[in-house]
């Protein structure tokens, strides 16, 4: 990996939204205002299926779906100004946006809403960064810190595809989502593949750690 792209990779770290198990950060437990919104945003999924397949009311559908979108941040930032930080949490935090996002993707591909190969393109770069997350706990590597690049991809991605929906219903606005999902849509896929590089050095560096700690109490 060249030494420029290493180097942005470290600059681009936002180590407060790590997602990782602290056992020197007191467990605020199952029963906390983050983990409750992150259970109402799952519940919300069923919500965003019936309105688009159930309904055909794409419209209303893409408003759900932005709306869960953009509370994704929420649940994290209660759980750290609250001081509700829970192990439960920093599982199924993750565990729930990756479901929503490729449940609403996947929904917005059958229905026919987004052009096919843009779809595509986010889920493979989704899917061969939670392989790589998972390969990577597998093999013992310390935490992998969240890039801004990520977050703001991320963002821009969750904007998008509700846009796309909208922008192919019937509503009066229709014209104005289409190019706005592109607006967004195309920058967000772009910093996508960009943070998804800028993982690999971070990786390499969390595997080394996480062999070097194991080697140290090895020895120890």
């Amino acid at each position: 990996m060249s030494e420029p792209v290493e180097e942005a990779a470290e600059s681009a770290v936002a180590p407060d939204d790590a997602i990782i198990l602290d056992e020197d950060v007191l467990d605020a437990g199952v029963l906390t205002i983050p983990n409750a919104i992150t259970v109402v945003r799952l519940c919300t999924l069923p919500v965003f299926v019936y309105l688009l397949f159930g309904l055909d009311d794409r419209w209303a559908a893409g408003w759900v779906l932005f709306l869960i979108g953009s509370t994704d941040w929420l649940d994290g930032y209660l759980a750290r100004r609250l001081d509700q930080v829970s192990n439960v949490g920093k599982v199924l935090d993750p565990v729930a946006d990756r479901l929503l996002f490729f449940v609403g993707v996947g929904a917005i591909i059958i229905d026919g809403s987004v052009p096919l190969w843009f779809a595509v393109a986010v889920l493979v770069r989704e899917v061969a960064v939670a392989v790589g997350t998972l390969t990577l706990a597998a093999l013992g590597a310390t935490r992998i810190d969240v890039t801004w690049y990520g977050k703001a991809a991320t963002f821009a991605l969750m904007g998008a595809f509700p846009a796309f929906l909208v922008g192919a219903s019937d509503h009066a606005t229709s014209d104005g989502f289409r190019i706005l999902a592109w607006t967004v849509g195309l920058p967000g896929l772009v910093l996508a593949y960009w943070s998804a590089l800028l993982y690999v050095p971070l990786g390499r560096k969390a595997l080394a750690e996480g062999r070097a700690a194991r080697e140290g109490r090895a020895s120890g």
